[in-house]
């Protein structure tokens, strides 16, 4: 079941975040060292309570009998246009279609809110996930390399 993050479900969430993208860390060898502004070492709670109280991000998560097993958040600076923020599932429970329902649970909302282009960015290297998206109706738009990752950075959006 998909519902909105409340307080007490912030720990969990930094939980979540971190070990997804680890995995990810792990397969394309980023570490603190080479790219420490990467989403597994820098997501703490403090960085959640500011998503949620600051930002007002709206944030969502997929709880498997209670426990938190996928989460995601969308950034909205602007009228028109929302950027999908941390979409991750553990490890244990991917390819089940929980991603895939999150992805379709963000559209929705994004949709609701009035949002009518979804941007995201990945890990470029990340090919899987690029074809994911791709197959999801997001569009490649650019890449950058920035000093702070030892990746690039991949930019997708799609009209909503």
């Amino acid at each position: 079941m998909i519902r909105a993050i409340e307080e007490n479900d912030i720990k969990e969430c930094v939980r979540v975040i971190r070990d997804s993208f680890m995995t990810v860390a792990k397969q394309y060898n980023i570490t603190v060292e080479n790219s420490p502004h990467f989403t597994a070492f820098v997501t703490d709670e403090n960085k959640v309570r500011i998503w949620m109280y600051e930002q007002h991000r709206p944030m969502y998560g997929y709880f498997d009998n209670d426990k938190l097993v996928g989460y995601y958040n969308l950034y909205i600076p602007g009228e028109k246009e929302c950027e999908l923020g941390s979409l991750c599932v553990l490890p244990e429970y991917r390819h089940k279609g929980i991603g895939e329902m999150l992805l379709d649970d963000s559209i929705s909302r994004a949709k609701e809110l009035g949002c009518e282009v979804m941007k995201l960015s990945i890990v470029e290297e990340n090919t899987v996930l690029r074809e994911w998206y791709e197959n999801h109706g997001f569009i490649h738009t650019e890449t950058r390399k920035y000093d702070f990752f030892s990746f690039t950075v991949g930019y997708m959006e799609r009209e909503l």
